[in-house]
């Protein structure tokens, strides 16, 4: 009898500790029967043992089920307001070192982002940024620091002209900013949270999970929060009643802690 998808789930997460039963059954399901079909493999047996055997295959499967989409400066409105209402109270409330974590950082434009803004009004020696994905090349990528012309349209001219070097149609960021960011694999689904942290960015990704996997991880966030530390998630990701998860809303997309979960 061929093998079905909770079959595959099940072997997935011995494989790789990836519990696909958190995500979107119908999205991550389509995402994977491409795959699968992309690679003419006749169903998740085949597939599965391929993914066991060829270590080249499983790099491609973890980076096609991560959803790797992100962009430096992604929606500047939200840029905005983290720089110049955010970032000021975070400073105020806290102290000029902050500790920051990018979960979720995919190829490092959101980290950097981040690193560039604070260096307007803060020494780079002041910034440390905590970076983490379930994805090592993707993890391997944001370390280069390399990126299309394309990747660099949203970055202010100020940073673009101080922080990247053109070589072609590529831009490499300095290491002045590489400096300020330490990248980490993590699994937000198993692997324990950072503790003590004042933001937390984490954009554009809980949309693929389920609620009871959202529901753990917002859980998560409060408790790797200090009191009154901020959680700063995408356009998409509003969080209905926040005040479930200790959470109170500041401005859209942005959430202070006000109590422990």
């Amino acid at each position: 009898m061929s093998k079905d998808y909770e079959w595959f789930k099940s072997e997935v997460y011995k494989l790789s500790s990836i519990d696909l039963s958190a995500y979107k059954e119908r999205q991550m399901k389509r995402r994977i029967d491409s795959l699968i079909s992309k690679n003419r493999f006749h169903g998740y047996e085949s597939y599965l043992t391929a993914l066991r055997d060829d270590k080249e295959k499983y790099e491609e499967f973890i980076t096609y089920l991560t959803i790797n989409v992100t962009e430096f400066f992604r929606n500047t409105s939200q840029w905005d307001v983290l720089e110049k209402e955010v970032f000021p109270y975070l400073f105020n409330q806290f102290s000029k070192n902050i500790s920051i974590w990018s979960a979720a950082c995919s190829t490092g434009d959101e980290p950097y982002s981040l690193a560039m803004v604070l260096s307007r009004t803060h020494p780079l020696t002041q910034i440390n940024i905590l970076a983490t994905d379930i994805d090592k090349q993707i993890l391997a990528k944001a370390q280069a620091g390399i990126y299309n012309d394309k990747s660099v349209v949203g970055v202010p001219k100020d940073l673009k002209d101080k922080y990247f070097v053109a070589e072609g149609r590529t831009y490499k960021i300095s290491d002045q900013i590489k400096k300020t960011i330490r990248f980490k694999q993590h699994n937000m689904l198993k692997d324990p949270y950072p503790k003590n942290l004042d933001l937390i960015v984490c954009r554009n990704v809980l949309i693929y999970f389920t609620e009871e996997a959202k529901d753990d991880i917002y859980k998560n966030f409060n408790r790797s929060l200090k009191k009154n530390g901020i959680l700063f998630v995408g356009s998409t990701e509003q969080i209905i009643q926040p005040q479930n998860y200790g959470f109170e809303s500041i401005r859209s997309f942005f959430y202070k802690k006000v109590a422990e979960v």
